[in-house]
């Protein structure tokens, strides 16, 4: 192993929603676990945890302050804490290259006393604690300032534009003034590049008014309108994400869109162009069509890997050239992940893919295991490039945390689940300086591990039970429900039940209808005093008002008669209707006779209203005028209901 041939002990940074703490483990075989001389704090509040990238520093959040802590060397000594940092609501923490400087981000606020807000992003020196740098930050994307791997150049995008810092060795003064600019539209973005000093640097302009989106390389401290290294321009750009090689001389730009206007994706466009400080500049080939999900640089710095295309994607290594070199074929992935020496990488498919890993030999091009790791919200490689640690983290995912680690063979060195109360909210491995591993050998052997806790889903097919019963010699038709009347089906003797029990069923809520009566009198005067209420109601049951509002479907249609038609019918067939003598009790009939002259007084009123309305000059339409003709025969109707009296 390489951890125990260099003798570095392997520490874990855990946040969870009762603490922050620091976990280690003295071999594979052996678990990890909290202890006594590591660093632990209990806290409900944590939002960040961060290792400086030589791993000297530990910086974590707590609700009223930030501590940097500063590991121990031999592995058995404490953590004693380097500063404090006055920040209680810090929300993003990032170290220098170098570790010694600390930035923390946290959400742009307004107050009463001060109404012009408070800067969010602060720069502390980790050796005095001291707060060097401050300014206003309200992007929250793209809120990292930049830096040149010697700390000497200090860089950040205000506005649009790009702000330049010299700082010179051990001192922060220059953070006093800006050196230099360059930009000024908004939506701009910088990049510095790893490696070289002075460093190459990028900057993009998004494109305005129908004119491309470009992103131009520039050798510091010459940024000059016609001192470019490099220069690529392109459309459908309204986000880019840079991403430089470990040497600094290869720029990878992933663009996307919001909206794919063509309809083929719901995320949008994306494309993947390369650029060289030598002046190169490419678009990177895909051969099949969809989104890219995901673009990695090998830490060697002289390939990259795209996993791209609609599911099931592709994954393609690519040369400097931008050639395809090996084509890793399709499958359920979106995410990949290089080891520390860019001698392994795992193509994996998590978020909403089942969470299918296959670890890779880079150099021979085979594949060395195939695992799944549902569920998996965290992966990162330890620094050995031998183990990865896969976590089931909050608010992705609030049931099943906890975190497990891996050998590159596929074998479980350590599981650990958190308690039902809890939540895990992040891990992280602490980070050291180069050589500080040697890179492994890779082996196909299978490396001794342990059995998960947790239980695995049946892999066995779906049976259904007839073919289980056939299988076990059994006859399915003797299993099948029995009739319970003989010779009757089940189907028919449910449906005997059924109409049995919907007797027993409580009735509806019943609804009661006012019935109003009309006063002898004229037209006019039976038309108002409809709307005078009586003391008389009828009951309506629910199953009566759920019968009257089923609709009645019928399997054969005829065209249907003119509208004017079916009110005149209605009308004659209602008239006819109310004439049929009814052998009903005296009140029915006194009820009935009041309701007949209510509706006739309805439509006497009507035609009234028409007959104003053809006075003033509109043009009715035919079954208006129909219904106007009908008024002396409703006149007659009227007549004859009072005089029944």
């Amino acid at each position: 192993m390489a951890a125990a041939a260099d003798g570095v002990v392997p520490t874990l940074a855990i946040r969870s929603s009762v603490a922050v703490e620091l976990w280690s483990s003295a071999g594979p075989k052996l678990p990890y676990e909290h202890k006594s001389n590591l660093p632990r704090e209990e806290t409900k509040c944590s939002r960040s945890i961060c290792f400086s990238p030589d791993g000297r520093y530990f910086a974590y959040s707590n609700g009223r302050d930030v501590k940097v802590l500063e590991a121990c060397k031999d592995g058995a000594g404490e953590w004693p804490v380097q500063c404090s940092l006055p920040r209680p609501k810090a929300f993003y923490l990032k170290f220098s290259p170098r570790g010694n400087y600390l930035c923390t981000w946290e959400h742009y606020a307004i107050t009463k006393d001060r109404p012009e807000g408070s800067p969010n992003l602060l720069v502390y020196d980790i050796t005095t604690g001291t707060e060097v740098f401050a300014i206003v930050q309200k992007n929250q994307t793209n809120w990292e300032p930049s830096w040149s791997s010697d700390e000497t150049i200090f860089a950040l995008v205000v506005g649009g534009e790009a702000l330049f810092y010299d700082l010179p060795e051990g001192s922060a003064k220059g953070f006093e003034n800006t050196q230099r600019k360059i930009g000024g539209s908004r939506g701009g973005m910088l990049s510095l590049g790893p490696g070289h000093c002075p460093p190459y640097l990028a900057f993009y302009n998004p494109g305005a008014k129908g004119a491309p989106s470009m992103c131009k390389l520039y050798k510091y401290p010459a940024l000059g309108q016609n001192q470019t290294v490099a220069c690529k321009s392109f459309f459908q750009a309204d986000r880019v994400e840079m991403l430089w090689n470990k040497r600094g001389t290869g720029l990878l730009l992933l663009t996307s869109t919001e909206v794919d206007k063509s309809g083929a994706s719901y995320y949008g466009n994306q494309a993947v162009h390369f650029m060289a400080t030598k002046g190169d500049t490419c678009s990177v080939p895909l051969s099949k069509e969809g989104p890219v999900h995901c673009v990695k640089w090998s830490p060697k710095a002289t390939e990259f890997v795209v996993v791209y295309g609609f599911m099931p994607s592709k994954a393609a290594l690519y040369n400097l050239k931008c050639d395809v070199i090996y084509d890793f074929g399709e499958g359920p992935r979106n995410c990949a992940y290089f080891n520390p020496f860019g001698n392994i990488i795992v193509l994996a498919g998590f978020g909403n893919l089942p969470g299918a890993v296959e670890v890779w030999d880079v150099p021979k091009r085979e594949k060395l295991a195939s695992l799944k790791l549902a569920d998996t919200t965290v992966f990162e490689w330890h620094p050995n490039g031998e183990w990865f640690v896969t976590a089931t983290t909050a608010p992705r995912l609030r049931i099943s945390n906890g975190f497990k680690v891996y050998h590159y063979s596929g074998a479980l060195l350590h599981e650990t689940m958190w308690p039902q109360s809890q939540e895990l909210l992040g891990i992280e491995w602490q980070q050291y300086a180069d050589k500080t591993f040697s890179e492994p050998k890779i082996t196909k052997a299978k490396h001794e591990g342990i059995k998960s806790s947790q239980p695995e889903a049946s892999k066995k097919a779906y049976t259904p039970p007839h073919l289980r019963l056939l299988k076990e010699g059994k006859n399915p038709e003797k299993y099948l429900p029995q009739p319970t009347v003989p010779g009757l089906a089940p189907a028919s003797a449910g449906g005997a039940n059924n109409k049995k029990n919907n007797k027993n069923k409580p009735k509806g809520p019943r609804r009661e209808v006012n019935v109003k009566a009309v006063n002898g009198g004229d037209v006019d005067t039976a038309a108002a005093s409809a709307a005078v209420p009586t003391t008389q109601t009828v009951t309506v049951t629910g199953e009566e008002q759920q019968a009257s509002q089923t609709p009645h479907h019928t399997h054969r249609t005829r065209p249907q008669a003119p509208r004017y038609q079916q009110e005149n019918a209605a009308d004659q067939q209602r008239h006819l209707h109310q004439h049929q003598p009814h052998p009903q009790a005296n009140g029915q009939n006194s009820n009935e006779k009041e309701r007949k002259i209510r509706t006739v007084a309805k439509k006497l009123s009507d035609i009234k209203k028409l007959k104003s309305r053809q006075d003033q000059g509109e043009s009715l339409e035919l079954n208006q005028l129909n219904k106007i003709k009908m008024e002396a025969t409703y006149l007659d109707e009227l007549k004859m209901l009072k005089l029944s009296d």
